[in-house]
């Protein structure tokens, strides 16, 4: 597709233009990343690619995302991998639950917690709360899949659901990881309870004290404002 082909070549060029390699070894250290960076912070990313969004809108759904899996697969720098995410939660109204396996692909292949927690709340978690019939059995799968960050996903997707977090799932997929000594698992149910402790303290509070399977580290950062 030469518009999409257009569109990846002009996000790498905007992304070059205003990168500051001087910022590009802090970043990957942060990051403790294999991938090298350009030294883009997010806030410059956010504005050069608005402008290249712009000049390139797509004519079809299909040409959307053989775009962000072009930019993602095709990535030499962490931040094209910013900006294929940045991508992919443009155009809400082409979301469908066909989109899962890409969303899939992102979290395996991304395999870090930057990408990872992106997906899972701009992507996956508005993908459950449209089609919460279709969403909720893949996350129940996922909360017992062999990767950490599919699990992961499983248990912090509703952190944007607020009133309308479905406990039944966000119990099922914390009792199936609770005691995983992966520190990202138990930091993601540490998150996704403090942040439900907004909408309902008690239930949160009740949750910790029904579940001493519970790391330490889940339950501070359950109770960190309660």
């Amino acid at each position: 597709m030469a518009s999409v082909d257009g569109l990846v070549t002009s996000i790498r060029r905007a992304l070059t233009e205003v990168a500051d390699p001087a910022k590009a070894p802090a970043m990957r250290r942060y990051m403790k990343s294999d991938m090298p960076f350009l030294g883009v912070p997010k806030p410059v990313r956010a504005r050069a690619l608005e402008d290249v969004f712009a000049a390139h809108p797509f004519t079809s759904r299909e040409e959307w995302v053989a775009a962000v899996l072009e930019v993602w697969r095709g990535a030499e720098f962490r931040e094209e991998r910013y900006a294929a995410l940045d991508l992919a939660g443009r155009h809400p109204r082409w979301r469908g639950v066909d989109l899962l396996p890409v969303y899939d692909e992102l979290v395996v292949t991304g395999a870090w917690w930057d990408f990872v927690d992106e997906i899972a709340s701009r992507l996956v978690g508005p993908l459950l709360r449209a089609f919460p019939a279709e969403v909720t059995p893949v996350m129940r799968a996922w909360a017992r899949d062999d990767d950490r960050w599919r699990r992961r996903v499983s248990v912090i997707c509703q952190l944007g659901s607020k009133s309308a977090t479905d406990l039944d799932l966000l119990t099922d997929a914390i009792e199936a990881n609770a005691e995983d000594r992966d520190f990202f698992l138990r930091k993601g149910i540490g998150w996704a309870l403090r942040q439900h402790s907004r909408v309902d303290p008690d239930w949160v509070r009740a949750f910790v004290e029904s579940h001493p399977e519970l790391s330490g580290l889940s339950k501070r950062e359950a109770l960190k404002h309660l």
